[in-house]
């Protein structure tokens, strides 16, 4: 499913506009990526939780060469799957 069949998918559940539920969904994306950025955490009871983790500096491999390279510590955006989503795929 990509964007715009989640904002069709919406718009049909909810029985609202398509532009109304495209405004939805890129409110709710902006709001976890201003969470984010602020080191926050979105967390929806049964659905999951978006949550920034923490990657440390490490020396790594160019897969051409073979030589050592220095890859920075790096924030790195994190979903964990709840309860009701884990079971509801099974």
């Amino acid at each position: 499913m990509n964007k715009g069949e989640l904002i069709e998918h919406i718009a049909d559940a909810a029985d609202i506009s398509k532009a109304a539920a495209g405004r939805a969904v890129d409110a709710f994306v902006g709001a976890v990526k201003t969470t984010l950025k602020k080191n926050g955490t979105v967390t929806l009871v049964g659905f999951g939780t978006f949550a920034v983790g923490k990657r440390a500096a490490r020396t790594g491999r160019n897969p051409q060469t073979g030589a050592a390279i220095k890859i920075k510590a790096a924030k790195v955006p994190k979903f964990k799957a709840g309860k009701a989503l884990k079971d509801a795929i099974k």
